[in-house]
């Protein structure tokens, strides 16, 4: 089993790094072997796709599995060949096994016609009833993480769009770092049980600290 940094991985393809970048970038499309260098363009790639994105938010529009790999694709597309394509090697985090590679496109499709189909559009939903929705749609998304990496920022992405068709602003999840990333994790694993409360009060802490940085001081 091969280490990436934050995940360990198993299987052959997609595995390969950038030469030079002593196993710490993946091969890419830029020749980019400084991970300090990936991360920030990585970076300002996400921002550019999410304010991209949000301009053009429907709020009548249902969410479907096409429209994650198309997130992902226009994020990531000029730096990975394999970007909006279902990974191929299975991950884990840790002692965290991710679902497997081969289940994947099965597992996509049942969030599609399961949560996507039930949550979306949020236009018109109340605040808890949005809340539940952003944190179920949330969690099982990133327990199939069927990306081989972004998974977490597409997350971050779809919730975003849904919590605007909710009538929301842009929700801030720069709070999500030491201790409380912890708790996030520990949110995720809750889903495996179908418990999403944990990340229900993630969400609450996420929207009342956008509300009190949109806020006039």
């Amino acid at each position: 089993m091969k280490k990436t940094g934050r995940y360990e991985t198993s299987g052959l393809t997609e595995n390969r790094f950038e030469p030079g970048s002593r196993g710490r970038v993946l091969k890419n499309l830029l020749g980019i072997r400084r991970k300090s260098e990936m991360d920030r363009v990585e970076r300002e790639f996400f921002l550019r796709t999410l304010y991209g994105l949000t301009k053009t938010c429907d709020n009548n529009h249902r969410f479907i599995a096409t429209d994650i790999k198309h997130f992902h694709n226009i994020w990531l597309g000029d730096i990975y060949e394999w970007a909006g394509k279902y990974r191929r090697v299975n991950i884990s985090k840790g002692d965290f096994p991710f679902a497997a590679a081969a289940h994947i496109q099965s597992l996509m499709e049942e969030f599609e016609n399961g949560p996507l189909k039930r949550h979306t559009p949020c236009y018109g939903m109340n605040e808890t009833r949005l809340i539940k929705a952003l944190a179920e749609v949330h969690v099982e998304l990133v327990l199939i993480h069927p990306f081989r990496e972004g998974n977490g920022r597409i997350a971050r992405i779809l919730s975003t769009l849904m919590a605007l068709q909710g009538g929301l602003p842009i929700l801030d999840f720069n709070g999500i770092s030491g201790k409380k990333k912890e708790k996030y994790f520990a949110a995720v694993r809750n889903g495996l049980d179908r418990d999403y409360g944990a990340m229900e009060e993630i969400f609450k802490e996420i929207i009342w600290k956008t509300f009190s940085a949109s806020s006039p001081r």
